[in-house]
């Protein structure tokens, strides 16, 4: 075969007289199932006649990196090297993603996945946080369990896959969310889920980008409901996607989901740390477009947030200070395209309240929402969340009628935000417990359903009040005095952090 000095030129003569290989032989499987990919690319090399040299040409690589990657002396890790041998070898999107482990349609990952549930099922106390992060949750159990074993073996798409589709998918998925209709939205994500996996089975970056942002929204939808389990697994594939997409716009989107993920297991730091670097790779784009300007400015939120969370202030306050310099600058997105992030002066302000809550200053949090009119937050979702922050911050303040009132409000403009979420449920059994008489609180109650006996199976563990009287040394700056609510109100403030989808 002759080489040639470019590999561009190598690599756009070969994409006219491309041989299509058995990707089906029992070679080629047994290294997909045993998500070998170093062999896998060397089978492939080895099918097209290629040398170590000749497909680093291709690739604009050493053959030194081959070999190293071939044989297992370079981790498969670095993912932008491995889709530059993979595009050169014409691997498929569906065969890469599933040696990578990412592409649930091939019989062999059920193993794999079931492997995953059958751990935690056997270990006691992982089992016991499994049913305390579903207990009281108002998605069917039946639904939950359908969308577990979809993500162990996707079902085939319930529609010829076309480029079109999963955008028009992802869309209605994504408005469930935005009115709180968790139930229907976990019901269409295993669809939504393979349509855009099948197109991106013969689909480029654009393909695995589409993908990531599915995995992305069911992140946020699995995180508010206390699915735990199941978001980091989509977490995790959505990072994958990202990371083949070579986007650093789907990257950022990937890495302010994953720092949800990491908030409910009690990471704030690394959530903070994974930011900052997304947010460092948007911003090495120039900044040019309006989608690379918003991507930047909702990151800066999320950085915010992720750092309120990790005791860093200084951070927090300086990323939301740019947060709002940079919402400034942008157009308005209601007169033009559409862009992954919607990010208004309005809905930076809501990451403020959220962030000076998470620090403690509740008078400021409750300053920055009351600017807030509900009306600038375009979606249902978004103006519940306003009035749960704003209750949050009552409560941490120690103002139960105030608390009452604000989560009333958020029930009349999304009811998901308090009855589906652990956290508020459990400010709301507070309330009923210790504040029965205050105005709005028989209402709430059986609005929500809210009961004593529940109280123990909404509460996430990791931030637990020792019935002793300690807490975690993360927690204990969120505690009120006593003065302002008791050892309830500090539980209910602790519940609430491990709550958050930002």
């Amino acid at each position: 075969m002759t080489r040639t000095g470019r590999p561009v030129r190598r690599v756009a003569s070969r994409r006219v007289q491309v041989q299509e290989l058995n990707w089906g032989s029992p070679r080629a499987q047994a290294l997909i199932n045993t998500g070998d990919v170093g062999g896998l690319i060397r089978w492939a090399r080895r099918e097209r006649g290629w040398r170590q040299a000749d497909l680093g040409n291709a690739a604009g690589y050493s053959a030194s990196a081959v070999s190293r990657l071939e044989t297992g002396r370079r981790r498969a890790s670095d993912l932008h090297m491995i889709r530059l041998f993979a595009d050169a070898l014409f691997v498929p999107a569906g065969v890469l993603a599933a040696v990578l482990r990412v592409m649930p349609l091939a019989r062999n990952t059920v193993a794999v996945s079931a492997d995953r549930y059958a751990n935690a099922e056997e270990d006691p106390l992982k089992r016991r946080s499994l049913l305390r992060a579903v207990a009281g949750v108002t998605v069917p159990d039946t639904v939950l369990t359908a969308f577990d074993e979809s993500l162990a073996l996707l079902p085939g798409p319930t529609a010829s896959p076309t480029t079109a589709r999963p955008a028009e998918r992802f869309r209605r998925a994504r408005a469930l969310f935005n009115t709180g209709a968790h139930t229907e939205l976990v019901q269409a994500l295993p669809d939504l889920l393979a349509i855009a996996h099948a197109c991106a089975e013969h689909g480029g970056p654009d393909a695995y980008a589409r993908v990531a942002a599915c995995y992305d929204l069911a992140t946020e939808a699995l995180s508010k409901i206390g699915r735990h389990s199941a978001s980091r697994l989509t977490a995790d594939r959505s990072n994958t996607f990202s990371a083949l997409s070579g986007s650093p716009l789907a990257a950022a989107a990937s890495a302010r989901a994953f720092s949800i993920v990491l908030r409910h297991e009690g990471r704030p730091a690394t959530a903070r740390r994974i930011t900052l670097h997304a947010a460092a790779k948007v911003e090495a784009t120039g900044l040019i477009t309006e989608a690379q300007a918003a991507t930047f400015a909702q990151m800066l939120c999320t950085v915010a947030y992720a750092a309120a969370q990790a005791d860093d202030r200084d951070l927090a306050l300086e990323s939301i200070r740019d947060a709002e310099r940079a919402a400034a600058l942008l157009p308005d997105p209601n007169s033009g395209q559409q862009h992954t992030f919607r990010v208004t002066p309005a809905s930076v302000a809501l990451y403020k309240t959220g962030v000076l809550w998470a620090l403690g200053d509740s008078g400021a949090a409750i300053q920055a929402g009351s600017g807030i009119r509900p009306g600038q937050l375009p979606t249902a979702e978004r103006r519940g969340r306003l009035h749960t922050d704003m209750a949050r911050a009552w409560w941490q303040w120690g103002k139960p009628e105030q608390t009452a009132l604000a989560l009333l409000a958020a029930h009349r403009e999304a009811p998901s935000e308090v009855r589906d979420r652990a956290g508020i449920r459990s400010i709301v059994a507070d309330l009923a417990e210790r504040h029965a008489r205050t105005t709005g609180v028989r209402e709430l109650s059986t609005l929500v359903g809210a009961a004593r006996q529940d109280r123990s199976a909404t509460t996430p563990g990791a931030h637990r009040h020792d019935r002793r009287g300690g807490v975690s040394p993360h927690s204990r700056r969120f505690l009120v005095a006593p003065a302002c609510g008791g050892p309830g109100v500090r539980q209910s403030v602790l519940d609430s952090l491990r709550d958050d989808v930002r």
